[in-house]
């Protein structure tokens, strides 16, 4: 190898030395440069507003909606067709049980129950007779001077007439069930709603002529999730409210709770009663009914705002303090965490675990936070978190 091709290849390996040297220092620049952006990039601040969870005492309540009923209704018809002959009502009366309210045409069955009575009196007759038969034949037979086949022929006489007189009896008894029918009469104390009939129309068995509701007491029927049915049991006191009477409370009684949970809205149907001697109440009012139980109890309490509820169970995030940064700023962060809600109240939950007092929860911004996320705090605007919120009038 001559002195020049050693130097040129000399030059060559130190050109691609340098090549080569300046490709990895351009890599690790790169990486360097890449990493430096992405850790800027990563878990920027996000704001968010808190509260600090406390304790506060609640007194356990159920509120519901229902609508209200009378405590017995009816719709009132005769049991047998005919025409109406008279009419003892005026729409919207007040009546007493038993009182005659309207009358079908009865003459055809009068006139067979006038039938079956003067054959009782003929009946009657007989019977009479057979027993002066067989009471005269007896002392002749005690001196032998008629048979005693004679006697025993007049005791059949007066079974076989007592038996007629006992079957006509029923006969007249089934009667006078079928004349009672064709009067229409109020099974208990009550309003009457508005007349359907005239007089003189013709009436088919069921035809309703008017309906009659009592409405002292009244009935409401109300639903209760399951979570809430150990706070409802029979004889427990209510309150009553509805806009159809503004401004006041009515005081009720639970008298029944049924005893199955419906599976299709796992709630618990309930029955209160409700005391209306000025008829205030009308059926058909919807209505809010509270019942309160027991002592007040200590809840920690956070607005319903902060708890996302999901499928899997309900959580908050928390913020955590982890010290200072590099700014020597407090370093804030987010933690999700799982709880087990109670209770509500207005704008208000009450939680059973999960969280003590004490604990920062947050209350808006969740939606851009993950467990480790930064957070800075501006409570400036708050979710609404009033026990018992108000619709103001319009």
């Amino acid at each position: 190898m001559t002195k020049g091709t050693t130097k040129r290849m000399i030059i060559m390996l130190i050109i691609a030395a340098v090549l080569i040297g300046g490709m990895v220092w351009f890599q690790h620049f790169k990486s360097t440069m890449i990493a430096k952006a992405i850790k800027g990039m990563s878990n920027p601040p996000q704001t968010v507003s808190t509260i600090v969870a406390q304790e506060s005492s609640w007194q356990p309540t159920v509120e519901a909606l229902g609508n209200l009923r009378a405590s017995q209704q009816a719709s009132l018809s005769p049991q047998i067709a005919g025409v109406v002959t008279a009419i003892h009502f005026r729409s919207g009366e007040k009546v007493r049980a038993g009182q005659v309210l309207a009358q079908i045409n009865d003459a055809p069955q009068r006139a067979q129950l006038a039938q079956l009575q003067a054959q009782v009196g003929q009946l009657q007759a007989q019977l009479n007779l057979a027993q002066i038969t067989l009471k005269r034949d007896e002392a002749q037979l005690k001196v032998q001077a008629i048979s005693q086949a004679v006697v025993d022929t007049d005791r059949a006489n007066v079974t076989s007439v007592q038996a007629q007189l006992k079957a006509l009896a029923e006969q007249i008894n089934a009667q006078k069930a079928v004349l009672a029918q064709a009067t229409v009469t109020a099974p208990f104390a009550g309003v009457l709603g508005i007349r359907q009939v005239n007089l003189g129309q013709y009436l088919a068995p069921g035809t309703a002529v008017v309906t009659l509701q009592a409405l002292d007491p009244m009935d409401i029927d109300f639903t209760v999730p399951q979570n809430q049915i150990d706070l409802v049991h029979v004889g427990m006191k209510a309150e009553l409210t509805t806009n159809a009477a503004p401004g006041k409370t009515f005081e009720a009684k639970v008298i029944a709770v049924e005893p199955q949970i419906n599976t299709a809205t796992r709630n618990l149907t309930v029955r209160a009663r409700i005391p209306n001697p000025k008829g205030e109440l009308l059926p058909g009012v919807f209505a809010t009914i509270r019942l309160t139980d027991g002592e007040p109890r200590n809840y920690i309490t956070l607005p319903n705002a902060a708890v996302a509820y999901n499928p899997y169970g309900a959580t908050v995030f928390l913020v955590k303090d982890e010290g200072k940064g590099a700014d020597g700023k407090p370093k804030l962060v987010a933690e999700q965490r799982f709880i087990t809600t109670g209770l509500t109240r207005g704008d208000q939950v009450a939680v059973l675990s999960g969280l003590k007092a004490g604990d920062t929860v947050v209350t808006a911004g969740q939606l851009k936070l993950r467990n480790g996320v930064p957070v800075l705090i501006n409570n400036s605007v708050q979710p609404s978190d009033n026990p018992n919120p108000q619709v103001p009038n319009s």
